[in-house]
């Protein structure tokens, strides 16, 4: 089975779209403060929004599931109050379930958080146990920086996120450290401000011990993991020069990357610097990019083909393919023998 951890619903109807616009519109005139009544997607057009895209894309690439989340860019934590945010969430994440109940053997759902900038993620805590335990979700996306761009919280690694964290390892899900838009001109969304986010979060589980106190919390850097494997001689020089202990025992027991790298040699780095154990299959494809590469004539995130390509041993492709994914995301065996059934 070919797994793939991260996909966002970034082909939603046209209909998401505009009630998120009369949202963000009505904080400004709450006379066009839209009710959740007036969102309506049919079945048909959920399918439509898929069959095209997606799925389409799981048939002729060669993969089965698909670890299925909100689109990242549109969470906007940063926009409105924590009321807002929360809304918009439940909203997603309410848009996801629909999707893995049509499609229950092709997408698993992972949920959105509701933060907001200056809100303790404690607050996060009831909507991500609402989506693990009544609607069978096995992760979450955690936004590092829910200011979009200015990087107002404290490091991943504060008290300030602990509570959620707890959450987390009570639910036994892991989470996946993913920024959302950028509201700062000075980074571009995906080129820039994802890639500095994963960089960002990888230093700052250096610098301190979050896993001491949660040797069980488990989380997934996507996007390769930034520019962590092409600068991994100075992550170990720099966690050497802080008397950190060594990454494999420091950080690595508890944390993933994805292979959303978009070219060979990219994935090739990747696969020969990080340890198989730590590498999760991902695409997110209909997503960052999503043309053709002109020199091989192949989408840019079909990175299925990388990984066939590359001359890793059968046994490590099918770890990276599916087992690490068990490992990473406990529930998922059992969602996948139930959508089997």
């Amino acid at each position: 089975m070919i797994i793939d951890c991260h996909g966002h619903y970034t082909t939603a109807p046209q209909e998401l779209t505009t009630f998120r616009d009369a949202q963000i519109a009505a904080l400004k005139d709450p006379a066009q403060t839209p009710s959740r009544a007036s969102l309506q997607i049919s079945d048909d057009q959920i399918r439509e929004s898929l069959e095209k895209a997606q799925l389409k894309l799981q048939r002729e690439r060669g993969t089965d599931v698909t670890i299925f989340s909100p689109r990242a860019s549109t969470m906007a934590h940063h926009i409105g109050t924590e009321a807002t945010s929360l809304e918009w969430t439940q909203i997603c994440n309410d848009l996801i379930e629909r999707v893995v109940g049509l499609y229950p053997r092709n997408f698993v759902g992972v949920c959105q958080l509701p933060q907001s900038p200056g809100v303790a993620p404690a607050h996060s805590a009831r909507e991500l146990e609402r989506c693990v335990k009544e609607m069978g979700f096995i992760g979450a996306n955690l936004n590092p920086d829910p200011s979009g761009g200015h990087w107002t919280s404290p490091p991943l690694t504060d008290k300030h996120w602990y509570p959620l964290y707890e959450k987390l390892v009570e639910l036994d899900v892991p989470a996946m450290v993913h920024v959302s838009s950028s509201c700062n001109h000075n980074f571009h969304a995906t080129g820039a401000h994802y890639i500095n986010a994963d960089t960002t979060a990888f230093m700052q589980l250096i610098q301190g011990d979050l896993f001491k106190d949660f040797p069980t919390l488990r989380l997934i850097i996507p996007h390769g993991g930034g520019a962590v494997p092409y600068h991994w001689g100075r992550y170990r020089g720099l966690a050497q020069d802080m008397k950190r202990p060594l990454l494999s025992e420091h950080v690595m027991k508890n944390v993933y990357f994805d292979t959303c790298v978009y070219h060979q040699p990219g994935i090739d780095l990747l696969l020969k610097v990080i340890d198989v154990k730590n590498i999760l299959f991902g695409s997110e494809m209909v997503g960052a990019v999503r043309g053709i590469d002109p020199t091989t004539g192949q989408y840019y995130d079909d990175t299925k083909r990388y990984i066939d390509s590359s001359a890793l041993p059968d046994a490590d492709k099918k770890a990276i393919f599916e087992h690490n994914a068990y490992r990473v995301y406990p529930r998922l065996k059992a969602r996948l023998a139930s959508a089997a059934a």
